[in-house]
């Protein structure tokens, strides 16, 4: 008769050998299997947010020409598809992406991977209005996902924002045979154009839809293209010749949190006159920087942001005074909550505070968009 040690040992055994077979069988059930699908390759119809055609890669953010031009990290940070998103109708109860990114997927210590590299996918309910749906969750450069499954039927239109701080190869959507599928292709409408820095880019918000400039694409119906580049928001003037070859309803200028006072001085002013020389009826927004959440603690940021603000408005006050008009300005203060809850280091937003920002942007923004050339056309 066997001990009652070896007893226990082959009950162990046993019992692991069942528990292993039954987490087969639960994988086996509730696993998705990939259906026969149809693929749509969104180069087709094209990609909203892209500003420029003649690009070295279709998802890059510039000109392959501004290679060289531009200072070299602006350059290597265009190549990120951020602010990018593609829109079609479907009545597919399961939608599939196959998603290939540049680099290696690795979120850094202020933003997921799924910000850096992943697909996030918005819906419209009933009412027209964009809802959030489902994201993909990479791990790997070359990425087939089933974004989400088990819809409700019917047709919808949907929207998939592209990875903010990685390069996209390609992308195709996926529908099991038998759907429909309707390509939807860029709107037309003059886009508002963010420029800024790491906060623009979309630094720290968990996905790619959630980034202020996202948030109020989708809140103000407008196209939007985000040229926000990390630690690289500067004013400088070889980007500005870049910014004056598009024709936006509005410029954003957000670079305050790269720039420090004598940066400012030197290139705010400049940089206004560049714009208006080149668009003399496009509005453009100036922005402080954002409030650092642990400023009351800290002086020097306290100092920072006083030199860099009073630069920023005298550029303004000078600008209007020599007649330059449409020129709106948005405090920093109000960009984050007095409670300080909204960032992730201090800096850079939360998702909380992206939607703070958006907030803030907003009726300074339709002010704006008010009295663009563009108003109306939307």
């Amino acid at each position: 008769m066997p001990s009652a040690h070896l007893s226990r040992r082959r009950f162990l055994a046993l019992s692991a050998v069942g528990f292993t077979a039954a987490v087969s069988s639960s994988r086996s059930v509730f696993a998705q299997k990939e259906p026969s699908l149809t693929w749509h390759n969104v180069q087709d119809w094209g990609i909203e947010g892209k500003g420029w055609n003649d690009t070295a890669k279709y998802f890059d953010r510039f000109p392959a020409r501004a290679e060289g031009k531009v200072p070299g990290p602006v350059w290597s940070l265009s190549r990120h598809s951020a602010g990018m998103l593609v829109r079609f109708k479907t009545d597919a109860t399961s939608i599939w992406t196959e998603h290939t990114v540049t680099n290696d997927v690795k979120p850094g210590a202020n933003l997921t991977a799924i910000a850096q590299s992943g697909l996030d996918l918005y819906a419209t309910d009933p009412a027209g209005d964009w809802k959030w749906l489902s994201v993909t969750r990479p791990g790997k450069k070359e990425m087939k996902d089933n974004i989400i499954n088990g819809l409700a039927a019917g047709e919808r239109s949907y929207q998939i924002y592209l990875p903010l701080y990685n390069g996209t190869e390609s992308l195709k959507i996926g529908i099991p045979e038998g759907a429909s599928f309707s390509p939807i292709e860029p709107r037309k409408e003059k886009p508002i154009l963010f420029y800024g820095t790491s906060i623009t880019h979309g630094a720290s918000a968990s996905r790619p839809g959630m980034p202020h400039p996202a948030i109020l694409g989708r809140w103000l119906n407008r196209p939007v293209i985000n040229l926000g580049f990390s630690g690289n928001g500067r004013m400088e003037s070889s980007v500005g010749e870049f910014l004056i070859e598009q024709d936006p309803a509005v410029y954003v200028i957000d670079c305050l949190p790269n720039m420090t006072g004598d940066q400012v001085e030197e290139r705010a002013a400049p940089l206004i006159r560049q714009l208006r020389t080149a668009r003399p009826d496009t509005p453009i927004l100036l922005v402080e920087d954002r409030t650092y959440a642990n400023t009351p603690f800290i002086p020097a940021k306290q100092k920072r942001h006083e030199e860099s603000r009073a630069a920023l408005r005298k550029a303004y006050e000078t600008t209007r005074q020599a007649g330059v008009t449409k020129v709106w300005y948005l405090e920093g203060e109000k960009l984050l909550g007095a409670d300080r809850e909204d960032t992730i280091d201090s800096s850079h937003p939360s998702d909380l505070g992206f939607w703070r920002q958006a907030e803030a942007f907003a009726p300074v923004l339709k002010e704006a968009l008010a009295a663009s050339p563009a108003a109306g056309s939307n």
